[in-house]
């Protein structure tokens, strides 16, 4: 589990939760449940972690605030 603060929240539009990783820019995922957007925005942070690193990208150091919110 990666400590980068996440934001879920409900997304009408899409019928979704949407969660959200401030820190990475644009690295967000979404689900059918807060549980399932959760998870799916840990794979996600790991393969942005993966591509910034591939293209040289600086990636932030996590802030340790909330886990998510």
């Amino acid at each position: 589990m990666h400590k980068y603060e996440i934001i879920i929240y409900w997304s009408q539009v899409d019928n979704a939760f949407i969660a959200e990783v401030p820190e990475l820019a644009g690295c967000m995922a979404d689900g059918k449940t807060t549980r399932e957007a959760l998870e799916n925005v840990e794979i996600i942070i790991s393969e942005w972690i993966e591509t910034a690193k591939e293209l040289g990208r600086p990636i932030p150091v996590p802030k340790g605030r909330m886990t998510y919110a």
